[in-house]
């Protein structure tokens, strides 16, 4: 076989290698990811006990389940203590977020 096809080949998956890696990068750990609001349901919140916490620190952390429409995805998003409280299963409102990053909830009334 020509050492051209051999080149031609490990460029590729290079290039493979690199498509995925931004992709991932960007849209699943929200790398460099634009800022976007979407209108979504509350579903669900939770809190989560931290056994490791240290004196001062907070010893719980809080997540929103949202879902965008009626058959969208659903998502996950941790959130404070005032955004936990604040919001209720069935809340509708406008969601935006940064990759897998919180940024804010304005409810529609």
């Amino acid at each position: 076989m020509p050492n051209s096809l051999f080149l031609a080949i490990i460029v590729l998956v290079a290039l493979a290698g690199w498509v995925f890696v931004s992709f991932y990068r960007k849209h699943m750990q929200g790398e460099n990811a634009p800022e976007k609001k979407v209108d979504v349901t509350v579903l669900d919140k939770q809190s989560i006990d931290l056994p490791d916490a240290q004196p001062g620190q907070e010893d719980q952390e809080y997540w929103i389940y949202v879902q965008r429409g009626l058959v969208g995805p659903k998502r996950e998003f941790q959130v404070g203590i005032h955004y936990y409280h604040a919001l209720n299963p069935g809340d509708k409102g406008t969601l935006t977020y940064q990759g897998d990053k919180f940024l804010h909830f304005a409810l529609k009334r």
